[in-house]
């Protein structure tokens, strides 16, 4: 069954088509020509009742009736031969459908399944055997600028799958976001955040907590309104402290308890609300220190 990260990169390829164009330029030694238009294409490539040939995505590059170039884009997240056995099927079905030059980009969030699909398939027909482009993480580059990620924020996406464990990526990716067009930005953040490992969601719900992030999306606002929630909680919790320091110490001077200048210290700079409540209590009953700041306490 397909996973959050699955969908979220194909999501990615049909917003952006001509990514895969670049990616293959990049990576691969296929020489296609700048400015031919690039479109989506059927990704149905049965010629028979089946099941079975269905890629993720389909990229075509030039006339979309006679492309110059096609670009199966598959999404793997583990080995499978299963699936190893299925991409020269593709490339064979869309080349017959077709009669132009196919390519198999295949994008991986891991290295180790990068590697894998990256060795060549062969098959049983004589004289064909698939070598596919591979874009794992050491292909993927490391975006530490917010300029960079407004100017390519499909690539910003999958840096933060790849590299999102390194904070100065997810805080350029935040950073570029919050530059960008209003509409877009949360769209780009859910993406990131749907495939992102445990490490980098957890730095981009610690971001998106402050208060500073702007509240467009859904999810924005629940992390946001957590943030502001915490907030709050937190100066509840310091006001309440700073009332019961000044409430024990009005307690210590009417009922005639002189303190020395470390215990008045003590008192000041202990964060702890329930102790400095306890010490309140001992005090309006107490008749010197000693009672109040008891010995099995530990002294400063």
């Amino acid at each position: 069954m397909p996973s959050p990260l699955h969908d979220t990169l194909n999501e990615l390829f049909r917003d952006r088509p001509s990514l895969a164009v670049e990616l293959i330029r990049e990576l691969d030694d296929v020489e296609l020509p700048e400015g031919l238009p690039v479109h989506l294409g059927d990704n149905n490539l049965n010629d028979r009742p089946s099941k079975d040939l269905f890629p993720d995505t389909v990229v075509l590059v030039g006339s979309k009736h006679q492309p110059l170039h096609a670009i199966v884009v598959e999404i793997q997240q583990e080995k499978s031969e299963s699936k190893r056995k299925q991409l020269p099927r593709y490339a064979a079905a869309l080349w017959l459908f077709l009669q132009c030059p196919v390519s198999v980009l295949i994008v991986c969030p891991t290295q180790k399944a990068a590697d894998e699909y990256a060795r060549p398939i062969p098959t049983t027909l004589p004289g064909y055997m698939l070598q596919s482009v591979v874009v794992g993480p050491n292909d993927i580059p490391v975006l530490t600028d917010a300029e960079a990620v407004i100017a390519d924020p499909q690539l910003a996406v999958m840096g933060i799958m790849a590299h999102g464990a390194r904070r100065r990526v997810v805080e350029a990716f935040v950073a570029g976001l919050q530059k960008m067009d209003a509409q877009a930005a949360p769209r780009y953040y859910e993406y990131a955040y749907r495939t992102a490992a445990p490490l980098a969601r957890r730095l981009l719900e610690e971001i998106m907590s402050s208060t500073s992030w702007p509240v467009y999306s859904p999810f924005a606002r629940e992390h946001y309104g957590r943030g502001q929630e915490d907030g709050r909680k937190e100066g509840r919790n310091e006001g309440r402290t700073e009332e019961a320091v000044r409430m024990l110490l009005l307690a210590l001077e009417v009922r005639g308890i002189e303190i020395s200048d470390e215990i008045r210290n003590r008192i000041t700079t202990c964060t702890d609300c329930e102790q400095i409540e306890t010490w309140l209590r001992r005090a309006l009953t107490a008749d010197r220190a000693d009672d109040v700041f008891l010995p099995e306490e530990p002294s400063l």
